[in-house]
């Protein structure tokens, strides 16, 4: 239910502006009344032109905003006396009016103003809110929905009939307003409300209010229904879903990623498995869009996996996903080329929801926030229809009113506003050893160039911040931090599941994780040499055997890069376990890649030399022993390293995460098999 969440307390307003900003950011913060992206707010006021003189002022939402986070600098201000002879005009194409509200900007560092609005222009009141509430969503595609209204709201609404956004909608709404001297609110069919007030607190009471009617409504009649026409299939155990969807996941992602890499996440909430199991789930999910605004991050339709958990197995459901992709790639590239324009390029033929009974939704997006857009959406059409099929048959937009909205230029605008993508955009990342020196510089360096990235380390608090800090800089679920030991199959099985779980898949392996110790060779124990062969060599096979599964099932190829050591090729004294281990560890990754290249799996190596900042094995007795082989003190051990180098310089984690970024990318594509020194020339190692 929608809570009034108003608090005069918090809401200290300064100006008109002030309040817009607090009533958007609580009618944003519910998103059962406002979407992502969706929905627009204004508020009118008198300000100073540059010329000192007052004006009359309208800030409206500015285009591509999120009601729910925009501040003062997502509004626009629109000067009101250049909009009114709007009102005698019959009608305007989008362009024009485009070009003309850009004229009436006050300030042309604003953003473009919303779609939407002369909608708040025309209307004769001081603040304007326009929502996507699902209840009203529920009536507005209701194939009653207006007989609905009347019941819940008598005389007090105005009832647009559907058309796309523009000069024509926010005329008619003025218009039926103006007409209706009780109407409090507008219900928009097949679109959402609109509702105003005096004052800001007003205006979101009201709003508030007419959402909550219209749930009491809903409410009452859904207690004498059965959902969804009943249950269809009954739910599988959560485990069982979790199993099934590890080996499911990679698939989808290969499948969808075919042109350009997607994340896919799931979600199995009891009202997404309510519809999926559902009698009726199947052929709603065919309808079509709730809302215009879910259809730009959802596309039209759903892809509904026919599959009965209880009478066929996972085998069927890939070959039925497999099967059901295609299909709703050659159905899309048809709608496409049925309802397309001249100028128009077509998106990724690839569905952004896929609905499995027994198991959940899967969503598809070009990065995990993208994806769970999708998801929270779709969770809303669910809502929408749950809501409209209590009321009477669930309606949507025609195929061609739908490709008006999904190819729409103003709409496509929005999309625009998105950064461009980076070099590591749409890929995952699994850094073991994430929580040291390296791995954290690893993490940052791929991050900061468009990765996700999974924090993998036995130090699970020092993961955790790495991945919290990686949040906080870009964005929540852009790092996720697993405790993982190398040396455990099963541990590192399961850090490798949880990733499928999160992201979908996995693109770039970089086997870090490290240990080290030195002694004289006499005196090397069997205890040290097993726990450098069971990190640095066992470990690094582990992991890499099982990402190459993973990358193997998905068909897109993939990325791995190892972390070797100078020891790799040169015998360092007193290091016997230590260089052995690693020189086995560059051979291994030779061998991946000589096995890995008719699937695209691309295999390297980096070879440091001692990077003591930031390292966690340079903390331990390492560092103590190496300084003893030389005779030095520990303290002098980095200066000493520095002046063997050719170059005379110390080696730094960045240095390390440049070079494995660059194997990494796309400047690396045809290399594999490949050693890369970073070491500032050290002649004893120069390969020969």
């Amino acid at each position: 239910m929608v809570r009034n969440l108003w608090n005069d307390n918090e809401e200290r307003s300064k100006n008109g502006l002030d309040e817009l900003v607090y009533r958007s950011n609580l009618l944003g913060s519910d998103r059962s009344v406002a979407n992502w992206g969706g929905g627009n707010t204004s508020v009118k006021t008198i300000e100073q032109d540059f010329k000192g003189e007052e004006i009359d002022v309208m800030w409206v939402k500015g285009s591509g905003s999120d009601l729910a986070t925009m501040k003062h600098g997502n509004f626009t201000g629109l000067n009101l006396a250049d909009i009114h002879p709007l009102k005698e005009k019959e009608n305007m194409s989008d362009e024009d009016m485009v070009e003309y509200l850009s004229h009436c900007m006050i300030d042309s560092k604003h953003p473009r103003s919303s779609i939407e609005t002369l909608l708040h222009a025309f209307l004769p009141f001081k603040h304007v809110d326009h929502t996507h509430p699902d209840a009203i969503i529920s009536i507005a595609c209701a194939s009653n929905g207006k007989e609905i209204a009347a019941q819940i709201f008598g005389d007090r609404f105005v009832w647009v009939p559907y058309i796309r956004p523009g000069f024509k909608l926010s005329k008619m709404i003025a218009e039926g307003v103006e007409a209706n001297p009780k109407a409090d609110l507008v219900i928009m069919e097949k679109h959402g409300l609109v509702t105003w007030g005096e004052t800001s607190k007003e205006s979101y009471d009201h709003t508030i209010s007419v959402i909550q009617e219209a749930e009491n409504y809903i409410n009452k009649q859904a207690s004498e229904t059965s959902m969804f026409g009943g249950a269809q299939v009954g739910a599988i155990f959560q485990q069982d879903r979790k199993d099934i969807l590890a080996n499911v996941l990679p698939v989808i992602r290969g499948k969808v990623s075919a042109e350009k890499r997607m994340i896919a996440t799931y979600t199995d909430e009891d009202n997404v498995l309510e519809f999926v199991n559902s009698n009726a789930g199947k052929e709603l999910s065919k309808v079509g869009a709730a809302c215009p605004d879910h259809l730009v991050h959802t596309k039209r339709t759903p892809l509904f996996i026919d599959w009965n958990p209880e009478k066929e197995g996972e085998q069927e459901l890939i070959e039925k996903v497999e099967n059901g992709l295609l299909d709703f790639e050659n159905e899309y590239k048809s709608y496409f080329e049925q309802n397309k324009n001249e100028a128009d390029e077509m998106f990724e033929a690839v569905p952004r929801v896929i609905l499995i009974p027994g198991i959940g939704m899967i969503n598809t997006g070009k990065s995990w926030s993208a994806a769970n857009v999708s998801e929270s959406l779709y969770r809303r059409a669910i809502s929408v229809m749950r809501g409209a099929t209590v009321l009477g048959e669930f309606v949507s937009l025609s195929e061609e009113e739908s490709f008006a909205i999904e190819y729409w230029p103003l709409e496509l605008y929005k999309l625009s506003l998105a950064p461009p993508e980076a070099e590591f955009s749409r890929k995952i990342a699994f850094v073991t050893g994430g929580a040291g020196g390296i791995g954290t510089a690893v993490c940052h360096r791929l991050v900061s160039e468009g990765a996700h990235v999974i924090v993998a380390d036995i130090n699970e608090e020092g993961a955790r911040n790495t991945a919290s800090h990686i949040n906080e800089l870009y964005g929540a679920n852009r790092a996720l931090a697993v405790k993982m030991d190398v040396t455990s199959e099963e541990k590192v099985m399961d850090a490798l599941k949880d990733v499928v779980l999160t992201y979908g898949g996995l693109d770039i392996i970089v086997n870090n994780a490290g240990l080290a110790s030195s002694s004289p060779f006499e005196e090397t124990t069997t205890e040290q040499w097993n726990l450098n062969m069971n990190v640095l060599a066992t470990g690094y096979f582990l992991v890499a055997r099982e990402a190459f599964k993973l990358m193997k099932s998905q068909e897109i190829g993939g990325n791995m890069v190892f972390v070797g050591s100078k020891n790799s090729i040169y015998a360092g004294k007193n290091a016997a376990a230590y260089s052995t281990a690693k020189a086995a560890e560059v051979h291994l990754a030779r061998t991946i890649a000589a096995d890995g290249g008719e699937y695209g799996i691309r295999v390297n190596s980096v070879l440091p030399d001692a990077v003591i900042r930031g390292s966690k094995i340079w903390d331990s007795q390492w560092k103590e022993e190496r300084a003893s082989s030389y005779g030095i003190d520990s303290d002098d051990l980095e200066e000493h390293y520095r002046k063997r180098t050719i170059l005379n310089v110390n080696i730094l984690p960045e240095d390390i995460a440049e070079s494995i970024a660059f194997l990494s990318s796309s400047k690396a594509s045809k290399t594999t098999g490949c050693m890369v020194t970073v070491d500032g020339g050290v002649a004893a190692a120069f390969t020969r």
